[in-house]
């Protein structure tokens, strides 16, 4: 099966969830806007191809399916990449965690545009520190302390005892947190001594790593998702 991804070049985003997973189990795949220009998507965004019409990037072609939403995705690509288990129930637990993963991911982005999304950061800086505030001394801590939980409750390597599509996400939103918020991850990677081995070893892990040294992985900017505005990172 050769996929075909669908996400706004430029950035990571959403999108690099989905291939974080492609490129770990070494799938074939086009990232279409990258080759083509994001107008590609348009007729898909307008409703103007057979299927779903999606809301938003990204988006998986594969054959005649057209699937949305990172955790729908991940779902579906699960099974035939080997990245979840096979029991039904832990396919149930690891979207359970892809979705805990997508509400921080929320609120990371709702940190640098706390007001609208379709304003300028620089338009809303003054609301977006206060934000950035609750999210370094309430929220990361809340959500990475759970992950770290899950981790230590399930043997310590994997959040479901075997490496999965969770895993990668997990790295990626680590990374992402370690690009925006330097200065406060440093004073919390202590206290998380499972999350930041999980993060070590994905890294390490062939296929990924292959990746991350090509120039198919796009550096983390400040047009992404996970941002590092310098006056947002606070205090330690």
């Amino acid at each position: 099966m050769h996929y075909e991804l669908y996400y706004w070049t430029g950035i990571q985003g959403r999108g690099e969830f989905v291939r974080l997973a492609l490129e770990d189990a070494g799938a074939g795949y086009t990232d279409m806007a990258r080759v083509h220009g994001d107008a590609v998507m348009q007729p898909y965004l307008d409703g103007k191809v057979e299927g779903l019409q999606p809301f938003a990037p990204p988006f998986l072609r594969t054959g005649k399916q057209v699937i949305a939403q990172v955790g729908a995705i991940l779902d579906h690509l699960g099974p035939t990449l080997g990245l979840v288990p096979d029991a039904s129930s832990r396919r149930q637990q690891a979207l359970q965690l892809q979705m805990t993963i997508a509400d921080l991911v929320a609120e990371v982005h709702d940190t640098h545009h706390p007001i609208a999304a379709s304003k300028y950061y620089e338009d809303q800086k003054h609301e977006a520190k206060a934000r950035a505030a609750s999210m370094r001394g309430e929220r990361m801590p809340k959500f990475l302390t759970y992950f770290e939980s899950v981790l230590k409750h399930n043997g310590g390597r994997h959040p479901l005892r075997e490496h999965s599509y969770v895993d990668l996400s997990l790295f990626q939103l680590l990374s992402g947190l370690d690009y925006m918020f330097p200065r406060r991850m440093q004073a919390l990677w202590p206290t998380l001594p499972q999350l930041r081995a999980l993060k070590d070893r994905v890294e390490t892990r062939p296929n990924i790593a292959a990746y991350l040294a090509s120039e198919r992985r796009l550096p983390f900017n400040t047009n992404g998702i996970f941002r590092h505005y310098p006056e947002l990172d606070g205090e330690q």
